[in-house]
């Protein structure tokens, strides 16, 4: 039935598969920066937690009776420590960035979104018609320009990423001032900045030293830094409340699980314990790539251009028999074919050392 499309594919170097990669390859190319994904005694912790409760499944919805005290304790800790009055935990990021897009931007308002911005978001975007506007990547000028020109009727949003995934690329400063100026509802998707970045290892807020403010809304991910699997939507009381009637993906989805909650819990307050030390790994790992490939990296996430997506995955396969696993994006993901490196806690800063190597022989060879 759909032998041509995959044939297609399998003949532009697009075609993907579900893979079992070998255990003893280095890890470079999960979304697991910190490393606690392998940190037992965090999930034995973490399993004490729900046995205390009466019950070791959601159930139900939020809005039914799937909301449990572990949920609450945790959208509190979050709201402590990131400075939100309120927080909501779901299912994942994609249902995070449906819930905030979908149901946020009503009739008369317009969303301004980064043109990089995740599939998730721009997914919710298409349900909004005229109703968005996408400005160049990590632009503050072609935003004001395009504000200039399309001042909506109602409510102004503007949405953008804390750490872009495909490039590692932070977001500017100046879109939180140009949303304080206009009065707009600022979302910025946390899913790769929040244990990343900042002196606290909070993200973009923590990072650029912004107080918090009623428009303000921050969307992350327990998937990644935080080794587990959910999503949370931080804001005010009042944005918080109107999710809770209007998104689809909180009103109409069991509510996250109570064994994922209690380890991002666990996982968030160790981060929390050893942010210094944390910090200081990724940066050290940062600085050795950028060093050795001669790029400025902002972040652990190295993107590294391969001409082609052939020699793309050529590269990625003579990495895997050197012993490490990265990342090879194509087409759709990225326009033009990068290596995606992950520079991780966990993983030796020797084995960065080799890694890099490795990159620049492979790259530099002739096909």
């Amino acid at each position: 039935m759909y032998e041509k499309e995959l044939a297609a594919l399998e003949s532009s170097h697009r075609l993907r598969r579900r893979v079992l990669w070998d255990e003893r390859l280095v890890d470079f190319a999960s979304n697991d920066y910190l490393g606690l994904s392998s940190k037992s005694n965090l999930l034995e912790l973490a399993h004490k937690r729900v046995k205390k409760l009466s019950h070791h499944s959601p159930k139900a919805s939020l809005l039914v009776n799937g909301y449990s005290p572990l949920h609450a304790e945790f959208e509190e800790i979050l709201c402590y420590f990131n400075g939100f009055e309120s927080g909501l935990l779901l299912g994942s990021g994609f249902l995070a960035n449906l819930a905030l897009i979908e149901s946020l931007v009503r009739p008369k308002d317009i969303l301004f979104m980064d043109s990089d911005y995740h599939a998730s978001g721009k997914l919710a975007a298409k349900l909004l018609g005229d109703r968005v506007i996408f400005f160049d990547h990590n632009d503050p000028n072609h935003l004001l320009e395009l504000i200039e020109k399309h001042r909506p009727q109602g409510r102004m949003i503007i949405a953008i990423e804390g750490i872009y995934s495909m490039s590692g690329a932070v977001a500017k400063k100046e879109f939180a001032q140009i949303a304080d100026f206009y009065g707009a509802l600022l979302i910025v998707d946390e899913a790769h900045s929040s244990g990343t970045l900042g002196d606290h290892l909070l993200g973009y807020f923590d990072y650029h030293a912004l107080p918090r403010a009623p428009h303000y809304v921050k969307m992350g991910t327990l998937s990644k830094a935080y080794a587990s699997y959910g999503a949370y939507i931080l804001a005010s009381k009042e944005i918080i409340s109107f999710l809770e009637n209007r998104a689809k993906s909180v009103i109409y989805t069991t509510a996250l699980s109570l064994l994922d909650t209690a380890l991002a819990l666990e996982n968030f307050l160790y981060i929390q314990e050893h942010k210094e030390r944390l910090s200081q790994k990724l940066q050290e790992r940062q600085d050795i790539a950028s060093s050795m490939l001669g790029v400025t990296l902002s972040s652990p996430i190295l993107a590294y251009p391969i001409p082609s997506t052939p020699r793309l995955l050529e590269v990625a396969k003579k990495l895997e028999a050197a012993g490490y696993l990265v990342g090879a994006i194509r087409k759709p993901t990225v326009e033009t074919p990068i290596l995606r490196v992950i520079l991780r806690c966990s993983n030796k800063k020797s084995q960065v050392t080799h890694l890099c190597e490795k990159i620049l022989e492979y790259s530099e060879r002739e096909s």
